[in-house]
């Protein structure tokens, strides 16, 4: 097993990239397995990755291309391995098919997603946030898939540890979804500040076993649950037993079956361990201002511009409240309307054209006035969103 990193001195400052920073988060998670291929802007993953993991015991594979990446991370988790991949918008699209593999074998999987400008090859060195939906709906079926928001390098950090912890606690694939500005701008992060915390592992049969709570799904296979929302516990492939592992439509045991009572429940089981934990997956951080008439929220690179822009109309005499979104899915319901309760109008600021997460949340928020403040190939300035404040 991989050992957290204790070796930095308390508050010693170091100049670190979003990206450096995903990558740390990782191998503080415990992540033993990587596999990437190298693409702009997430390559400061890859790279950190290749260079640090081995040393710490693990694995870490140059791949031929992003099928391939994601394919041998998924093979990894099935055999037990904390596993990661990285990549941006092109070669997310080439991971979809694989990643609704792992949904439906429920295999955790965390992949560090680094959003450019799309689309198609888009702008590599152009930064945006419009994969957005492009991550959250590319299941057949439109199941829900945990999508985490970092705003700066120690979030890139501590998020991905909250998601290698999601993944493995709840056997399913997490998005760390990041953007150019964040993943390569180089701050400085007091590495002696950062939490000790690492991922809680997936439970095992042989975990049960020392505990005491050993159960039938030793018998029954490696998808049985008696609630619907409950998650099976995990029994690795090439472990004591068969572990049958198919994309395809199957009961508790994994056994192919088309549509016979027991199939269905277990593709609906997929989507509800997640909708019953909604408020596990919450993650928002609230700047609520008493009697405030307008509530700005925002995600990613465009929170800190947001911030300023909040901090600004405020000095001017404006009453505004801020709600930076981090848990983008499963969609935070409650935290949002608790802070939209008393306003007026909702304004969502973010970096692509046509407001894709006002898109989702917009009937969430009934009775307020909701627009946006949107913008492709530049970030939104501080002065852009104060306008629209103002306005």
């Amino acid at each position: 097993m991989i050992s957290p990193d204790t070796t930095h001195p308390p508050h010693s400052l170091r100049l670190r990239s979003g990206n450096q920073m995903m990558a740390e988060g990782a191998l503080q998670a415990g992540c033993t397995f990587f596999a990437g291929y190298p693409i702009t802007p997430a390559t400061g993953i890859f790279k950190t990755m290749i260079d640090l993991l081995p040393a710490r015991g693990g694995v870490a594979l140059s791949a031929p291309d992003e099928i391939s990446a994601v394919a041998y991370c998924i093979g990894a988790s099935m055999r037990g391995a904390k596993a990661m991949t990285a990549t941006s918008g092109p070669g997310w699209a080439l991971m979809t098919e694989s990643v609704q593999y792992a949904l439906m074998t429920e295999t955790p999987l965390v992949v560090a997603l680094v959003q450019r400008l799309g689309p198609s090859t888009g702008g590599a060195t152009q930064g945006g946030q419009g994969d957005v939906l492009l991550a959250e709906y590319c299941t057949s079926g439109g199941y829900t898939i945990p999508i985490l928001c970092p705003t700066n390098a120690r979030e890139c950090y501590e998020l991905t540890i909250l998601a290698f912890t999601w993944a493995e606690l709840f056997r399913v694939p997490v998005i760390v979804l990041s953007d150019k500005e964040t993943g390569m701008t180089i701050e400085s992060v007091d590495v002696g500040s950062l939490p000790s915390i690492t991922s809680q592992n997936r439970p095992s049969n042989f975990a049960f076993r020392e505990l005491g709570g050993f159960r039938q799904n030793e018998r029954k296979g490696t998808y049985y649950f008696d609630a619907i929302h409950e998650i099976p516990v995990f029994a690795p492939v090439g472990g004591p037993r068969k572990v049958t592992a198919t994309g395809s439509a199957h009961d508790k045991q994994g056994r192919l079956q088309k549509n016979s009572p027991e199939t269905l429940e277990v593709l609906l089981h997929l989507e509800q361990k997640v909708r019953w934990r909604l408020d596990d997956f919450a993650v928002v951080t609230a700047d609520l201002q008493p009697a405030a008439g307008t509530l700005i929220i925002s995600y990613g690179i465009t929170a800190r511009a947001a911030r300023d822009a909040v901090s600004e109309a405020r000095r001017m005499g404006e009453r505004v409240s801020h709600l930076i979104v981090h848990s983008l899915f499963p969609i935070p319901v409650k935290k949002i309307t608790q802070a939209a309760h008393n306003v007026d109008e909702v304004i969502v600021a973010e970096e692509n054209m046509n407001g894709l997460y006002r898109s989702v949340i917009d009937r969430h928020l009934a009775g307020k006035r909701v627009r946006g403040v949107n913008k492709i190939g530049a970030m939104i300035t501080p002065q852009e969103i104060l306008e629209a404040i103002m306005s």
